[in-house]
């Protein structure tokens, strides 16, 4: 075989494995990772433009490459798009992740030996918040957030104590398990009176912030919100940070973003990411309050199923998110894998009570419904998601054919401008084991 006729051989497999995971992932999953969502078809289409192989280093009208106007024109329409769906003064969108929008703030607001206090892991605070996360690339000087005896929440009266006693230069809020909201408008104050910056990384609830289904933190008094565009916000994978500063003190952020942290930035989702801002703007409250809603329908599903249910007392959850307690089943490592066996997509999670190195195999799974809402959920449905799981783990049945069959009903994306998405036979063919 000639050498040419064998890497053709291999573009056709990368072709045929891309065919196999849309059919899969996209049609006949039911999906509840908590930290991913779809893009509609018409923002999905705009992925392969030619913002591929272009530079456009800097801002809009200020670019060190020719040729940018209307990478230019997007860029620009998208940053508005951005600070009138959050209603800031200030709006960063060139940061391509949530973890690197993180590294831009560590470095502008926090530096190097910084005291800092954040979420613990088990506490759901993310791995970027950690000594060994990106933030561990500035300090080790982390302290975390006392809690109340749910594990879920920030205990505010020793909160309180702990900025006034030990004077962090940075408060930090949000997780990546979040279930309820965090003591922003109650701790902020105390933290300003003695010049700590105040943080909220919201890359998972950015939807629901931004769809007013959730706490607002720029306006309870966050200095920066980081965020993730592809988590309840449903756009490409993207980061932004969102602030009301004034023009000189944004300044250091800005010029941390770039230079200080990016050349170019990944042009080919800035025209997906406002396609989604404009679908946001369209359709986002209604979007974000029906992700919620499904979130409560869900676990208090599970819980009628039998299932330990975490924050049952609290309501389950305020956000998109719910957490389950597996250890019955084996923890969340075989729990999560028995599910996708069956089509049921989820991860295993730490949840309060494991210790903090029980990471392989942790008592928990984190569902998220913030996808199969995009794909036309309501609570009626995750009545019956929650059937098929207690059938998975607590019956151990097979359901990937009832699963299959169920996801074929909900193929087009919602809350979105597709008004001619396809319908169920004319979406990708699902496979066959």
């Amino acid at each position: 075989m000639e050498p040419a006729a064998l890497r053709e051989e291999g573009v056709r497999e990368v072709e045929e494995i891309v065919r196999r995971q849309d059919a899969w992932r996209l049609t006949r999953t039911i999906n509840l990772i908590a930290s991913e969502n779809a893009l509609s078809r018409r923002a999905r289409a705009l992925l392969g433009s030619d913002f591929n192989h272009r530079y456009a280093e800097g801002h809009p009208g200020a670019r060190y490459y020719q040729g940018t106007e209307h990478i230019d024109a997007i860029e620009a329409k998208c940053r508005e798009a951005i600070k009138e769906i959050f209603e800031c003064r200030q709006a960063e969108i060139r940061t391509i992740s949530g973890t690197n929008a993180n590294d831009v703030v560590w470095c502008a607001l926090a530096g190097h030996g910084a005291k800092v206090v954040a979420n613990a892991l088990p506490a759901g605070g993310h791995i970027s918040h950690q000594p060994l996360g990106g933030l561990g690339k500035f300090t080790t000087d982390i302290l975390h957030w006392p809690r109340l005896e749910d594990g879920f929440r920030v205990d505010v009266a020793k909160a309180k104590d702990l900025i006034v006693r030990e004077r962090p230069k940075v408060v930090l809020f949000g997780r990546s398990l979040i279930l309820f909201r965090e003591p922003v408008a109650e701790l902020a104050p105390v933290a300003r009176e003695i010049g700590a910056s105040v943080i909220y990384d919201g890359a998972h609830v950015l939807g629901l912030i931004g769809g007013k289904a959730f706490q607002d933190p720029l306006a309870e008094g966050a200095h920066v919100l980081m965020g993730s565009t592809h988590k309840t916000f449903p756009g490409p994978q993207r980061g932004v940070l969102l602030s009301n500063l004034d023009d000189e003190q944004w300044k250091k952020i800005d010029r941390v973003a770039f230079p200080g942290s990016l050349s170019n930035h990944h042009l080919m989702t800035l025209p997906p990411l406002l396609v989604t801002a404009y679908e946001f703007l369209a359709f986002g409250r209604d979007y974000a309050r029906q992700v919620v809603a499904n979130a409560k329908h869900l676990g208090r599903s599970l819980h009628q199923a039998g299932f330990a249910v975490a924050a049952a007392d609290l309501g389950y959850t305020e956000t998109h998110q719910v957490a389950v307690d597996v250890s019955a089943f084996g923890g969340g490592a075989p729990s999560s894998e028995r599910l996708k066996n069956n089509d049921i997509i989820c991860n295993r999670n730490q949840l309060p009570k494991d210790p903090p190195k029980k990471v392989g195999n942790p008592s928990g799974l984190r569902l998220g419904t913030q996808e199969m809402t995009r794909f036309g959920m309501k609570e009626r449905d995750m009545a019956d998601i929650a059937r098929f799981v207690r059938r998975v783990l607590k019956e151990a049945k097979y359901v990937g054919d009832d699963v299959v069959a169920f996801r074929r009903r909900y193929q087009s994306v919602h809350y979105s401008f597709d008004n001619e998405a396809a319908s169920p036979d004319e979406a990708p063919e699902p496979e066959t084991e």
